[in-house]
């Protein structure tokens, strides 16, 4: 049946209209549009799309790249390439120097111990009982606000932000300080916990999800299970198992590093996405999904490894569905998603030297037993000058400077430690002082560490590594300014942006502010990223559009509206 041509141009005008108004109108005062998700993949390098971008079925990463805004030159600007800075980037649209986190956990020369990055005495757990000691965790170390609190403030605390994790730290720092909630697993049973931060005890719909016990939450569906790949080859078993201690491993470990994990995260969110009624508010809503198990098994296999080949499909069959239930759920034309990573990884070095490529697994403990002995050398006290390396920042222990004739003051003794650091094989080296007074080479390395500093963390020396040289002794790791750390992907998808693949340069501090720019509210108070304008629809005005001739096809702006699963509401 052929409509009638003014009919089909009634149509096509009236399609353009909805798609403008949509798209120019967006708003988080008016909930436009209903609901933002941003997925951050730990440990997702930027070339992974490329590398399996063939092999994606429809509806997964594909809906990023194929009708999505994607930038294939997306790289952090700093060395310090860990979970949490990463994570706090992202939201704070700014860099260790203005958001504060200078690595998953740093020397705290008060408790003469190291703390975590959202470690909290002020706070307890919740969801572990009432006989359960240590501390909860919160966003207090963070020294800006983020997107998720910009939104918040806009709209008088009418949207509702939340962030999920395997991690503490990747579902606290996205969350930041307003967030309804933040959503991460106790490690060794699976259940999902939070903190006092935000609630004094868990919704019923989480009680529910983990069970009175662990055999009866959801989490027990995911032992006992083998991990096969297309071609049926196990990779992989969620069977109990001992850890290197001969205790137990726990959920984290086991299940963890498997695509089970992926995929009892997302169960979480779609619950969590029902359960709190996100998309259905008068304001915008924000939700982070944070994925943890790419980084847990990519630590154990590397980057070019057939688990990690596995578990990018299994995700992007994940991903499908989760958008599915999206589409089903609050409509795809009133979501908003971006996608991007906390960090890199490097090459698992003893793949890298089977292409000659001077690649090293190092000792850390060695290494710093190495520093030691040389400053015991020199100052002729034996101590331990480096109480901690956490390759390659290492961590100063003041009172063994003061025990020296004369004593040491911190721009000194980080100075000394930092020459035997290179002595010990880095390469070069920053001291705390030294980045806390700007005294920075113009360089493209010194821009990276200068973005690196905090306050926190007592005295410090960030070392220069050598490229494809790693800190551990067996697998592989992350923490350095090259670019197999720093490069991450970064796309978006929905009515608001243009799609197309991107080569301008993008960084990870773009997302807050793009999205912020958006939805017409304020950037995180330190952001320092841009626009990335270039990968917006252009601005409509409320007039309607010329009329297109009467043979055109429909415009190519309609494609967006075309949802994986989901109706256009």
């Amino acid at each position: 049946m052929t409509l009638p041509r003014t009919l089909r141009v009634t149509l096509i005008l009236l399609c353009a209209l909805l798609w403008s108004a949509s798209a120019a109108f967006a708003s988080a005062y008016n909930a436009r549009p209903k609901l933002i998700v941003v997925i951050v993949i730990d440990q997702f390098r930027g070339d992974y799309l490329e590398r399996y971008r063939d092999q994606f079925g429809d509806g997964g990463f594909r809906l990023f790249l194929d009708r999505g805004a994607y930038f294939t030159d997306c790289n952090y600007d700093y060395a310090n390439t860990r979970t949490a800075p990463g994570h706090a980037t992202l939201f704070t649209g700014s860099y260790t120097s203005g958001h504060g986190i200078l690595a998953n956990e740093w020397w705290d020369p008060q408790k003469k111990k190291r703390v975590t990055s959202v470690e909290d005495d002020a706070t307890k757990l919740v969801g572990l009982g009432a006989d359960h000691t240590g501390p909860g965790a919160s966003p207090r170390n963070l020294m800006s606000d983020t997107l998720g609190d910009e939104l918040k403030l806009a709209t008088g605390g009418q949207s509702r932000v939340f962030a999920i994790s395997l991690k503490d730290r990747a579902a606290v720092l996205p969350a930041g300080f307003s967030g309804d909630a933040a959503y991460w697993i106790d490690p060794k049973s699976g259940s999902w916990i939070t903190s006092t931060y935000y609630r004094p005890d868990l919704p019923e719909w989480v009680r529910n999800f983990n069970g009175s016990n662990p055999s009866e939450g959801r989490s027990a569906k995911f032992w006992n299970r083998e991990w096969k790949d297309h071609d049926g080859n196990v990779l992989g078993s969620t069977a109990p198992r001992n850890g290197k201690d001969g205790s137990p491993d726990g959920f984290y470990e086991v299940v963890g590093s498997t695509p089970f994990a992926n995929e009892y995260q997302l169960e979480f969110a779609k619950e969590l996405v029902v359960y709190e009624k996100l998309g259905a508010n008068s304001a915008t809503d924000l939700l982070v999904i944070s994925l943890s198990a790419n980084d847990i098994l990519g630590h154990q296999v590397g980057p070019d490894s057939p688990q990690m080949r596995s578990m990018a499909l299994e995700l992007d069959r994940q991903l499908a569905d989760f958008f599915t239930f999206l589409g089903r759920q609050v409509g795809m034309a009133n979501v908003w998603m971006a996608l991007s990573a906390d960090h890199g990884v490097a090459p698992l070095p003893e793949f890298a030297k089977t292409l000659r490529l001077p690649a090293a697994n190092l000792d850390a403990k060695a290494l710093r037993d190495q520093i030691n002995s040389q400053l015991s050398k020199k100052y002729a006290k034996k101590a331990d000058y480096v109480f901690d390396l956490d390759y390659p920042l290492a961590w100063l222990n003041p009172e063994a400077f003061a025990g020296i004739p004369g004593g040491k003051d911190e721009s000194v003794a980080e100075g000394d430690v930092g020459e035997a650091m290179k002595r010990a094989g880095l390469t070069g080296f920053f001291t705390k002082s030294q980045l806390a007074r700007g005294d920075i080479p113009p360089t493209e390395i010194g821009r990276r560490y200068a973005h690196s500093y905090s306050p926190d963390g007592g005295w410090y020396v960030i070392g220069i590594p050598t490229p494809f040289h790693v800190g551990i002794t067996k697998g592989t790791d992350h923490a350095t300014p090259f670019s197999y750390d720093t490069h991450v992907p970064l796309a978006f998808y929905g009515l608001a942006f243009q799609p197309g693949i991107y080569r301008t340069h993008a960084e990870p501090v773009d997302l807050a502010v793009t999205l912020a720019s958006l939805l017409g509210i304020n950037a995180p108070a330190l952001a320092t990223g841009r626009v990335l304008t270039e990968a917006l629809q252009p601005t409509r005005h409320s007039t309607a559009p010329d009329a297109p001739p009467l043979s055109s096809p429909p415009p190519k702006l309609m494609q967006p509206l075309t949802p994986p699963g989901g109706e256009i509401q």
